[in-house]
């Protein structure tokens, strides 16, 4: 059975202008279906090589797949339902399958809108996909559709959702295919070296209300940091890479790992062939603020703070749980033990002014992190901000949830302001560290790696990819105000979807109900007990009190029902 798996064509203007990154999923997903025999395994990457739609076709009709994958997170998801239509329309009996966070969460919209899905895999795609490609060479496909859990898709108009599949739990079984990628292709254009991105955990033990990772992974698994290294190993060896970025959310959550994994890397004399970054919270810097240099010896370079916004009050709303003060220690920790710091910061909520956003430059500038960005505040639709700002969602259109279209209109601001605010931001910001500490500042490595970032965004702007300008009016003559973004504004939420959220909602409010009835019934029960005292009354009265019953037939128990 030939399997054809597809990266989406799509571009942005936002993580690309620092290189190209390699599709990660597609080694993972390969690797798991040799290991189970499939072997007859082909990768076309859209986005990197610019293969547009009728070279799409010409590759598919060579190829004839069994099976044509792709996967989508969210802006992307319009290119990966038009890459499956082209594979259904030209080897119509092929199965189509859609992977990706997008479609795990809002699957009863996708399968609304792109019919010619055949199949949704929902979540952690390595198991799920093995026992669906199974089924479907074995002939028992789609009449075993309903027992395979993690799936979701259309049967007689209606659509359907399989249990939930088990997460991953031996990471370390995981062998990634690393060869199916074109390694020339992915390079990091600030240090003009091969780039990879492994992971050595998944999941996230924090809530933050504007991201969804932790949704989606569900638990947080740590792989056995002596096999990540054998992984980052054999990307230097055979492949030549010669940086990586660990996938996780937040690799240095545990500490015992992150410390095993740094302590690998010396021990093999990595570092000297090959540097890294991460994303963290602040607070693992706080923490391990004694061990920064013992991190940056095993050759991390670059970390990226999730600093979030200025104003603690964004913090809150955001539950980053830290606050402005701590932001500003853990940068200069960094910086002290040689570690390019780069701090991100949301922008674009309802309650953004000009005045907050020069705040925020005011605060970059006065923190000193070697890099900076302003990303637009994106509600993905399947997080618990976007619920509650679901009203003040105007535009649908998913291929500008990109973090650097404004989607969300400031209650105090067109869109168009809000962008020339966050241009401004940068052009003062990266102006200052181009003339005064990028060429002037550090050893020979940092100054190399500072001006090798400062080349990406020049380059970015003069081909007009940064933040997307080149697909907007922006350099038009027209008033900031009036910059359109080329919203496609037929886009709605489909009807299915709209009703799952609405189901969704409702069982929210009557567990609320519930709790709220168990509350106070507990507290009467408790002046029932106190004036049963107060007149004599004995244990015979309270036991009476237990046995209660509620109006709908409950007991009154203090165990609350999970909603």
């Amino acid at each position: 059975m030939r399997i054809v798996f597809i990266h989406p064509n799509y571009h942005s203007g936002g993580a690309e202008i620092a290189g190209n990154w390699p599709p990660a999923w597609v080694a993972y997903l390969t690797g798991a279906l040799k290991n189970n025999g499939f072997d007859d395994i082909h990768f076309i990457d859209a986005m990197t090589n610019h293969v547009g739609p009728d070279e799409l076709r010409a590759k598919l009709a060579e190829l004839q797949p069994d099976v044509v994958g792709a996967t989508a997170i969210t802006p992307s998801i319009y290119e990966a339902e038009e890459c499956l239509r082209i594979a259904k329309d030209v080897c119509p009996d092929a199965h189509t399958v859609l992977g990706g966070i997008h479609a795990t969460f809002m699957f009863r919209q996708v399968l609304s809108e792109a019919p010619w899905i055949d199949v949704i895999v929902r979540g952690e795609g390595e198991e799920i996909i093995v026992n669906l490609m199974n089924a479907m060479a074995e002939g028992r496909w789609p009449a075993d559709r309903h027992k395979i859990k993690g799936l979701a898709f259309a049967n007689e108009g209606e659509l359907t959702a399989t249990e939930a599949a088990p997460t991953v739990k031996d990471l370390d079984g995981i062998k990634p295919d690393w060869s199916i990628l074109e390694w020339d292709k992915y390079i990091y254009i600030p240090l003009n070296r091969k780039v990879a991105i492994p992971n050595m955990a998944r999941g996230c033990p924090f809530t933050c209300s504007f991201c969804s990772q932790w949704k989606f992974w569900r638990d947080y698994r740590v792989r056995d940091p002596k096999k990540v290294v054998d992984e980052i190993e054999d990307l230097v060896n055979n492949h030549g890479v010669g940086f990586f970025i660990l996938a996780d959310e937040e690799p240095s959550i545990n500490k015992k790992k992150f410390i095993e994994f740094c302590e690998e890397l010396i021990a093999r004399g990595l570092p000297e062939r090959i540097q890294w970054g991460i994303n963290t919270r602040v607070t693992d810097i706080m923490r391990d603020k004694d061990l920064l240099g013992f991190y940056r010896k095993a050759g991390l370079v670059h970390v990226s703070l999730g600093t979030e916004a200025a104003a603690q009050m964004k913090l809150d709303v955001f539950n980053k749980e830290t606050t402005v003060a701590e932001n500003k220690e853990a940068i200069r920790l960094l910086r002290e033990a040689d570690i390019f710091v780069e701090a991100q910061f949301i922008v674009g909520l309802d309650n953004e002014t000009p005045e907050t956003l020069e705040e925020t430059y005011q605060m970059a500038w006065d923190w000193q992190p070697d890099l900076a960005n302003w990303a637009m505040y994106t509600p993905w639709p399947f997080t618990p901000l976007f619920q509650e700002l679901r009203d003040q969602v105007e535009v649908f259109d998913y291929s500008k949830y990109n973090f650097v279209t404004p989607i969300m209109k400031p209650a105090a601001m067109t869109r168009g302001a809000l962008l020339e605010g966050v241009l401004k931001n940068y052009r003062r910001f990266y102006m200052k560290k181009a003339l005064f500490h990028y060429p002037w500042r550090g050893t020979g490595y940092r100054r190399k790696y500072l001006l090798g970032c400062l080349k990406a965004f020049l380059k970015a702007g003069v081909q007009r990819q940064f933040y997307d300008l080149g697909k907007t009016d922006y350099f038009s003559m027209k008033s900031r105000d009036d910059v359109t973004f080329g919203f496609d504004m037929t886009r709605t939420i489909a009807d299915a979807q709209m009703a799952d959220w609405e189901d969704h909602a409702d069982k929210k409010r009557k567990a609320q109900e519930r709790r709220d009835a168990l509350r106070a019934q507990g507290k009467a029960r408790a002046v029932e007990r106190n004036a049963a005292k107060a007149c004599g009354g004995g244990s015979q009265q309270m036991d009476e009190a237990r046995s209660f019953k509620m109006p709908n037939g409950a007991s009154a128990t203090r165990t609350e029902p999970a909603e």
